[in-house]
């Protein structure tokens, strides 16, 4: 998989994962969303406690590339894939598909779903997500468009 390595989530990603969190959502981000929907979005505080137990609970995977955090996602069991963010300098590297591929054969889903950031929705359509509906979600009061969307399993 051209040098990614898909590991689990042990709760020593967390610092590395939230850093990768904020610059993703202030770089990679940036041209969909204003600098108040980012800092709304990501203030740079997530809380690492109720990260890790949700991380923990839930099928959550670590990508590197090159020695390095490329990104993470996690996923329930009903199939609803909660975060998946890939570092900038490793986006269109296979990274995300890579993590998303494996959290869908970990986790046998007749339906997969997820909330797709406006830059996330190209990412989910090339992966056989479906936009079901735009949606609002409000963080720290400032309101965020994204874009619930599905994936029904093939049939087999």
């Amino acid at each position: 998989m051209n040098g990614i390595k898909i590991r689990k989530y042990v709760s020593g990603d967390i610092d590395k994962i939230c850093k990768l969190f904020y610059d993703t959502v202030h770089t990679v981000n940036a041209l969909d969303y204003t600098p108040a929907e980012l800092d709304a979005w990501a203030d740079g505080a997530p809380d690492k406690a109720k990260w890790d137990k949700e991380f923990t609970e839930r099928e959550a995977l670590v990508a590197e590339y090159g020695g390095k955090l490329a990104g993470f996602a996690d996923m329930d069991s009903s199939g609803y894939l909660d975060r998946l963010y890939v570092a900038a300098d490793c986006v269109r590297k296979g990274v995300g598909s890579a993590l998303l591929t494996a959290l869908e054969a970990r986790n046998p889903a007749a339906v997969y779903t997820t909330y797709a950031s406006i830059t996330a929705v190209p990412f989910f359509l090339k992966a056989g997500y479906s936009v079901v509906r735009e949606n609002a979600v409000i963080r720290r009061g400032v309101t965020l468009k994204n874009y619930l969307m599905q994936k029904m399993k093939p049939a087999d």
